[in-house]
């Protein structure tokens, strides 16, 4: 009789923080790199200096914090005002802030899938079990719903569209855009929802299904005591086989 092997959870959330770190650091290395070919830096500089240049022709802090916003005099909220007007006419500073927006959102986005790309894509499929660094660690293993050895579609399903879009870059992005201001309560509601929704399917579902399995039909197994079949064909022949000695082991 074949069965399924659950991980067991404190594994799994193992194995999850291990992965975390080093998806963490590589996300870090990948950004790094392409700051420096996208001149990021550059637009940062910019920018600064036209804060420094016009808060000190007006007399104003670009960088106070909210206490100190809301003790500012008329005078000078109308100098802050100013100042903020002169840096909106400002071409340079303008075009500095857009591009740094802009160029925000672009690294974050390719040096996480970059880095999802390595770890999550590339590594398991070297090992051909579905294994991340962390899951071989903690002796996990990646199978279909099926018993059969994951492939490349399902690891990439998993990876790109669960992993990645879904459960990181879905909630990057509205982090960001609360940041910039472009969202607000909207954004934190959609937050909250992913993350109950990831929630329930973890911890409530039998197989602790998250979001990323549940799109590309893989579980995560305890390696060491699941028989895995390379095919379909190789799984069917097995039960097969188990169904002819079961009946040939009846007396009649």
């Amino acid at each position: 009789m074949l069965s399924i092997q659950r991980a067991g959870m404190w594994k799994r959330i193992s194995a999850a923080m291990f992965d975390g770190i080093l998806l963490g650091i590589a996300a870090v290395l990948f950004a790094l790199i392409l700051s420096w070919a996208l001149g990021y830096d550059g637009y940062i500089d910019t920018l600064n200096e036209r804060y420094d240049q016009y808060g000190a022709q007006y007399g104003v802090d670009f960088h106070m914090s909210l206490d100190e916003h809301d003790q500012l005099t008329s005078e000078q909220s109308a100098n802050l005002e100013a100042a903020y007007q002169a840096l909106g006419a400002d071409d340079a500073a303008v075009y500095a802030y857009n591009m740094m927006i802009r160029l925000t959102l672009i690294i974050v986005s390719i040096s996480i899938l970059l880095a999802y790309l390595a770890l999550e894509f590339i590594v398991p499929m070297l090992f051909k079990n579905g294994q991340t660094l962390g899951k071989r660690i903690f002796s996990l293993g990646l199978m279909d719903t099926e018993l059969v050895r994951v492939n490349g579609v399902r690891l990439f399903i998993r990876t790109v569209l669960g992993k990645y879009t879904l459960e990181t870059m879905v909630p990057v992005l509205i982090v960001l855009m609360i940041y910039f201001g472009s969202l607000g309560l909207t954004g934190t509601i959609v937050l909250l929802l992913i993350a109950a929704v990831q929630l329930i399917l973890t911890l409530a579902t039998w197989r602790h299904t998250p979001i990323h399995d549940l799109l590309a039909g893989t579980i995560v197994i305890d390696f060491p005591s699941q028989m895995i079949f390379d095919t379909q064909a190789d799984m069917i022949a097995y039960k097969e086989r188990q169904h002819a000695q079961k009946a040939a082991a009846q007396p009649y």
